[in-house]
């Protein structure tokens, strides 16, 4: 049963207690009255029924601020302690939505050794009434990893989050100076439409391949103040042609779309690292849009910075993807098709030629 001692705990056990009883009998929880059953279960018990489906082998019952679980002893003690981690949350001041119990159920099955609370809570940046806080484990690992190293790669899907957090930490070590300046750039590779040539200047030439970069620095920063760190030159947004030759010292530099560099442009973009930086590389090793015979830079740095010290590799998948649902149904289903392409093509042996009898 729950331990009604610990302080984010909002559930006292009811009837005796021990261990859940092997044989599925029931277990009764009963919330704090200082916690709106409301804030728990959600409007018209929206949560609760996210739970329900998510415990298909328990029956659920809920009489006032009383909790009641019925079936598999090991389903009843997890569901005790998901109960545990959504009062955590409810504590913490963020309210809940099916998402973050969605995600609190899979860390709780994954037996993590962090508590989904801890996870879900943690805020990178608060702007314009806007929270920045990772929403799975793996992210919470990528973003402990960019304040823990120099050079931090983030590699998924589509939807993961990668340049979103890395934006948010650019932007928090911006405004507790451990910073002086923000360089954001990424190669200018059309995605398999070509534009043709842009008109007006080099800057309106550029603008539409950084335009996601800029999307982001809008959800984190007064709008207003943008124009007026740019010009200062506190924030730069630069296509990483730009790069070459210079010298980065203090600044938190982030590389997008880092799958779309070549070998070459990734070690040009590596070596700009100045005294006081920090560095962060996001990108999608499934979606090159570079030509086939160029190799993408992105793919092949793992294997060349393997054991360097101060230099870490973040790997996200679909578990990871914060966009619709879809979307991580999409990425695995191209998974899926790109194996079994792979697969293919690899058991494909031609036969070798007949020799004709004499």
């Amino acid at each position: 049963m729950a331990d009604s001692t610990r302080p984010a705990n909002g559930t006292t056990p009811h009837g005796s207690v021990g261990e859940p009883d092997p044989v599925g009998e029931p277990q009764t929880l009963v919330i704090s009255p200082d916690v709106p059953m409301v804030a728990l279960l959600g409007p018209a018990d929206e949560l609760l029924r996210t739970i329900e489906r998510a415990f298909p082998q328990l029956d659920v019952l809920v009489r006032g601020n009383e909790i009641t679980a019925t079936g598999p002893a090991a389903e009843v003690a997890l569901l005790e302690r998901l109960l545990d981690e959504l009062l955590a949350v409810i504590a913490a001041g963020q309210p809940l939505s099916r998402d973050n119990v969605d995600r609190a159920i899979v860390m709780l099955r994954q037996q993590t050794t962090e508590r989904p609370a801890d996870v879900l809570t943690l805020n990178i940046l608060s702007s314009r009434g806007k929270t920045i806080r990772p929403k799975t484990l793996n992210q919470k690992h990528y973003v402990d990893a960019i304040d823990d190293h120099t050079i931090t790669f983030g590699i998924g899907p589509a939807g993961t989050g990668k340049t979103y957090l890395a934006m948010a930490k650019a932007v928090q070590a911006l405004q507790a100076k451990k910073v002086s300046r923000i360089v954001l750039t990424r190669p200018a590779v059309e995605a398999g439409e070509r534009l043709g040539s842009l008109p007006g200047t080099r800057t309106d030439k550029t603008a539409p391949y950084l335009r996601p970069l800029y999307d982001a620095l809008h959800d984190m920063l007064d709008p207003e103040s943008i124009p007026r760190l740019m010009a200062a030159g506190t924030i730069e947004v630069a296509p990483l042609a730009y790069m070459r030759g210079r010298t980065l010292n203090d600044a938190f530099i982030i590389l997008d779309e880092a799958q779309n560099t070549s070998a070459e442009q990734m070690k040009m973009f590596l070596t700009r690292l100045g005294f006081g930086s920090k560095m962060v590389v996001t990108g999608d090793v499934t979606q090159v849009d570079l030509p086939v015979a160029t190799t993408s830079g992105l793919r092949v740095v793992q294997d060349i910075l393997a054991g360097i010290d101060d230099v870490h590799f973040s790997l996200l998948t679909s578990s990871d993807v914060v966009r619709h649902r879809l979307v991580g149904e999409i990425v695995d289903a191209y998974g899926r098709y790109e194996a079994g392409r792979s697969a293919v093509v690899a058991g494909h042996r031609p036969e070798p030629p007949m020799r004709r009898a004499r």
